[in-house]
């Protein structure tokens, strides 16, 4: 899913068979488990080595380390190399195995030798950034419950989900995940459903609502007809959809294979036109000579270690202020990307629905209805509860509170009788305009009656983080084409799209429909995905760049995701791109000036005017260059700039666990 480096399509990340590959099962935690970078190592200490015996006088020796250095190196991409030479691809991993050849050939070992070891470097830190988001649907497996309980001929049974048929009858005791989809036969309940849609409040559900797996049960008991398998209801398909969508990912042709893919047969065919021609028109050994320093000349070993160490820099100095970018490829895409989709809770929002409006009938005080409410809410977690206790000033003593399914609670306070709940079960008799309007607003709206009259409604709505409006205008004046995915009622959506100031919105959506949409948004530019839920997973993995919201965020979403911030704050999104579109230029940059080296360096060989001791002194400031360039990419003083210009919170040290 993402890259660390510049890297080639030959290897095991494009599914191409190289068997050195860690298996996609393996964990990697730490940089030295990764055997690209144990290679790399030891090339560049016995390369260091030979470079110190040469300086003293010691050819010998330092010719048997600089052989040595190269075969560490070179075990690390040859083999995978020649596999694809088999199955007739072609990249960079090419063109520096050829150009290690010329150069061993041509008596230079040293410089056989540092290509190997920038290369083998290259592919290290991109295995590694690789393995480290390597099992991203393991939080799923956790939302299905071990066992089900089924009514067989009128006796429970415990059963594994996997051995749940269509037709079932499951029974969901209160508290209880579901563990397939169905539709409820009998019983009335709340259903936490926020990791199948992302909706922020639970839904009550009766009779005939369809439920689905992963679902948690409230306070009912619930007879359900299994719909699906197991294998087949909606987490399964989620798990799917990431599957594909990380595959396809992984096939994504990097910046520098997109270089390599004329260079390298280009330079391949012009070598050998040098010598077959140069040979027949006299002095063979000469004109094989020349065409072994044209390969040498045009070995990418600037291209090699330009995009890594800018990539390196880059992903080094977001992490710094919040922002953890998953590699190279994501770092590349993030720079490109025109369309941006946002989920709404939890990532436009906080997640933390509360109380945003109270309407009293005549006598009655906003203290006092709240108070009576909290009263009745105080012994419960569900998040409207917790909403209104915290609005409430005084919460007084409740006595004899019960819970109707489905409905509200009842109770007394002092020697009043207390109901609160939906409307439909408490008529909002001179309240019903305020709770209409309640309800368009997209809240969610309950009354309060004391001894048979109706004395207030409250409004509870999940609000916008204070952060949004400002960020949606930015990156509205930045160009960027954004939309609302979410699976919230319309009215919710729309008005909290209006407040933040986005005017496409797609409501109601289940995780393969965020899917579809972001799929079809792909097709009109690069496009990002920001989210924070398990149901966000699909529609991360299907855009071309996944953003997760870190603090709030699932696991899932944050391993799925190609870019998370870590941070609370929204401010974040505009500062991690701007920061990628900088860091993409530099990059571009570093890939410009290797090209034209080799095009300066090409024709001077082919002349004679250099030698390959002079093309291979080029080679090494060109390094030094691009080095330099590439560190500018992970600057404090540009991070600053970045997040003063973003609006964004100061750059601080961040702790990840990557």
């Amino acid at each position: 899913m993402s890259d660390a480096c510049c890297a080639h399509p030959e290897d095991e990340h494009t599914d191409t068979g190289d068997e050195h590959r860690d298996g996609p099962g393996e964990s990697v935690e730490r940089l030295w488990d990764v055997d690209d970078i144990r290679g790399a190592a030891l090339s560049g200490v016995l390369l260091l080595a030979g470079f110190l015996l040469s300086w003293t006088g010691q050819d010998g020796w330092a010719l048997g380390l600089n052989l040595a250095a190269l075969l560490a190196g070179a075990a690390t991409f040859v083999p995978g190399t020649l596999r694809a030479l088999a199955k007739g691809r072609i990249g960079v991993g090419t063109l520096m195995t050829i150009a290690a050849v010329g150069a061993v050939l041509l008596g230079e070992m040293q410089e056989a030798a540092m290509l190997a070891f920038l290369y083998s470097i290259s592919e290290g830190l991109e295995e590694y950034s690789l393995a480290k988001t390597r099992g991203g649907l393991r939080a799923l497996l956790s939302l299905v419950p071990e066992r089900a309980t089924v009514r067989h001929d009128g006796i429970e049974v415990s059963v594994a989900p996997k051995d749940l048929r269509v037709g079932d009858l499951i029974i969901v005791k209160p508290g209880e995940r579901l563990a397939t989809d169905g539709t409820i036969l009998a019983g009335r309940s709340s259903l936490d459903v926020s990791a199948i849609t992302g909706e922020s409040m639970p839904v009550e559900a009766g009779p005939g609502a369809e439920v689905y797996a992963g679902s948690i049960n409230g306070t009912g008991a619930l007879e359900v007809e299994a719909t699906t398998t197991a294998e087949n209801n909606s987490l399964a398909r989620i798990v799917h959809i990431v599957e594909a969508e990380q595959s396809r990912k992984g096939a994504t042709q990097r910046l520098a294979d997109k270089v390599a893919k004329p260079l390298v047969p280009g330079i391949m065919i012009l070598a050998a036109l040098i010598a077959v021609i140069g040979s027949l028109a006299g002095e063979p050994g000469l004109w094989i000579e020349r065409a072994l320093v044209v390969l040498v000349a045009a070995s990418p070993c600037a291209l090699a270690i330009s995009v890594p160490v800018a990539v390196v820099s880059a992903v080094g100095a977001a992490s710094r202020f919040g922002v953890l970018i998953k590699g190279g490829a994501a770092l590349e895409t993030l720079g490109r990307v025109r369309t941006i989709a946002l989920d709404k809770t939890g990532t436009l929002t906080a997640n933390r629905p509360v109380v945003v409006e109270v309407a009293t009938a005549r006598g009655a005080t906003r203290e006092e209805v709240v108070a009576l409410a909290a009263g009745l809410e105080a012994r419960s977690e569900h998040p409207l509860a917790r909403a209104i206790v915290t609005a409430a000033d005084t919460v007084p003593a409740a006595a004899d509170v019960e819970a109707v399914t489905g409905a509200g609670l009842t109770g007394t306070i002092g020697d009043r009788r207390v109901r609160l709940g939906r409307p439909g079960w408490i008529e909002p008799a001179g309240l019903a305009a305020e709770v209409t309007a309640m309800q368009q607003a997209g809240a969610t709206a309950v009354l309060l009656e004391v001894d048979d009259r109706v004395l207030g409604a409250i409004a509870v709505r999940d609000e916008l983080r204070p952060e949004a409006p400002e960020v949606i205008a930015r990156l509205g004046r930045e160009g960027y084409t954004l939309t609302m995915l979410t699976g919230d009622n319309t009215a919710t959506a729309q008005a909290l799209a209006a407040e933040a100031g986005i005017t496409t919105v797609h409501a109601e959506l289940r995780p393969e429909e965020k899917s579809r949409l972001v799929g079809t948004l792909r097709a009109r530019g690069v496009t990002a995905m920001v989210g924070d839920g398990v149901n966000d997973a699909p529609a991360l993995a299907t855009a071309d760049l996944g953003v997760a919201m870190g603090a709030m965020g699932s696991d899932v979403a944050i391993e799925t995701a190609d870019v998370a911030l870590m941070g609370d704050d929204l401010r974040l999104l505009p500062q991690a791109l701007a920061h990628a579109r900088r860091s993409r230029r530099i990059m571009l940059q570093n890939v410009g000036l290797s090209l034209v080296l080799i095009a300066v360096l090409i024709p001077l060989a082919l002349a004679g005017v250099l030698g390959l001791a002079a093309v291979v002194l080029v080679h090494e400031l060109a390094e030094v260059v691009v080095i330099a360039n590439g560190v500018r990419a992970g600057r404090s003083t540009d991070l600053r700039t970045i997040a003063a210009r973003t609006g964004s919170p100061a750059a601080v040290p961040v702790a990840t666990h990557s």
